[in-house]
């Protein structure tokens, strides 16, 4: 029997099968999709940052700093409000987006500081006019001054008002070859001296003479230095009429560069003082192109205490 049951025991043969891959779950798009969803927002950072302004980076970065601080003070990391309400503004009908006025606020204050220099060059002219009227007025109320009132020229120029004594033969400002001023012309400048001390603008005196050469011939004493004297000798008869010295801006000596009448170089008319009263403009100009000293030197100091006098290079 027991040889029966050892033969009737089945045989039992393992086989193993090769067969493909298993299944797989989805975890792999839900790691696709982050790195989709990471990229998208790294490009989209990079956007943002070149498309955002200096100051914009800059509030963002303080606002992080302090949050509560930006908040309540406003600024470009905070939409440049300067209400509390974020978004609206000062028009609190907008919830969203402000339009920054910072440009437009630049606008008109440049055009508000045009309209003020306009006006402020309107009221100068105005104020130069009264000067003008004033001088006619002083040479009309004297009778001694009213006899040279052909020999002065008053005029209106883009400088500003220009006061011009000019030469007659029958009465001249100063005799042949001299820097001394006669008397009649030193009464006429200190009148004009006491009523220029009524506007506060500054003066430039300019001396002419007529081509006529100076007998020292080129290297002596020329009209250049003639005139260069006159001029300065009218500006001290100006401040012997009240006019304080400060006010002199500039003398020179033009001597015949500039005639009155080049039709006739020889003519009086050619030698005359001219006193310009310089608006603001003109001012400012001299004063841009006048040449820097060193505040050390000999020649700064002598500047410091008197009025410029410069002969210009002879022709």
């Amino acid at each position: 029997m027991s040889g029966d049951s050892k033969k009737l025991q089945p045989i039992i043969i393992k086989r193993v099968k090769k067969g493909g891959h298993a299944v797989h779950g989805g975890a792999w798009k839900i790691a696709y999709a982050d790195f989709v969803t990471a990229m998208m927002a790294f490009f989209l950072l990079m956007w943002l940052l070149g498309s955002t302004t200096e100051g914009d980076k800059k509030g963002l970065a303080d606002y992080f700093g302090s949050p509560l601080k930006v908040a309540m003070g406003g600024g470009s990391g905070s939409g440049d409000a300067s209400s509390v309400v974020k978004g609206g503004g000062t028009d609190l009908s907008r919830s969203g987006g402000q339009v920054k006025r910072g440009d437009v606020e630049a606008k008109a204050r440049t055009l508000a500081l045009k309209a003020l220099k306009a006006e402020q060059h309107r009221a100068e002219a105005a104020r130069l006019e009264a000067l003008k009227d004033r001088v006619e007025d002083v040479l009309a109320s004297n009778p001694a001054l009213a006899a040279m009132k052909s020999q002065i020229r008053l005029q209106m120029t883009r400088d500003g008002l220009r006061i011009q004594i000019v030469d007659e033969q029958s009465r001249p400002m100063f005799d042949s070859g001299s820097a001394i001023v006669k008397p009649h012309m030193r009464d006429l400048l200190r009148r004009i001296g006491s009523v220029l001390t009524e506007v506060p603008n500054r003066l430039t005196i300019e001396g002419h003479t007529d081509a006529q050469p100076f007998g020292a011939g080129e290297r002596g004493y020329s009209n250049w230095e003639l005139s260069s004297d006159r001029a300065n000798a009218s500006r001290r008869e100006l401040g012997a009429g009240g006019l304080p010295e400060e006010r002199v801006l500039l003398v020179q000596g033009m001597a015949a560069s500039v005639l009155f009448d080049p039709k006739d170089p020889l003519g009086a008319v050619n030698r005359r003082i001219s006193i310009i009263v310089m608006n603001r403009e003109a001012e400012e100009h001299l004063l841009r192109t006048a040449p820097v000293e060193d505040e050390s030197s000999p020649a700064a100091a002598a500047a410091d205490t008197s009025p410029s006098t410069s002969a210009p290079v002879a022709r």
